[in-house]
């Protein structure tokens, strides 16, 4: 598992561990069934908290990407990565509907945030 953090960032750290995990379980980096490094471990590697890695864990365990079995550690659930890739997409779509609000209230047109999209989406 490979996620490193930017401390730099607006975006809170435990949703920086989320999504990247949440990102390596959907491309098939992560398979059904791996293990994860234990919270303290994870923690003591990206230099954070233990809070924040469990906060990043236990939002997984919600949304279904992962499962915890007492004793033996943190694991990719064993789900369906077409049911998956949907609960992922809702929340893209989410977060595009307020991005495309902004965009409006400060008169960005259509093709102009087309471009914008294509010109990060190169860059990502």
């Amino acid at each position: 598992m490979n996620v490193s953090i930017k401390n730099s960032s607006s975006i809170p750290l435990y949703e920086q561990i989320q999504s990247q995990i949440k990102s390596q379980i959907l491309n098939g980096d992560l398979k059904p069934g791996d293990g994860l490094p234990s919270i303290r471990g994870l923690a003591k590697e990206l230099k954070v908290s233990i809070i924040t890695t469990k906060r990043a864990y236990e939002e997984l365990e919600k949304e279904g990407f992962l499962e915890t079995v007492t004793g033996k550690g943190t694991f990719v659930a064993m789900q369906n990565n077409d049911r998956l890739k949907e609960i992922a997409m809702y929340e893209i779509e989410s977060k595009l509907e307020d991005i495309i609000r902004q965009a409006k209230c400060i008169g960005i047109s259509l093709e102009e945030g087309i471009e914008i999209f294509k010109s990060l989406y190169e860059e990502v």
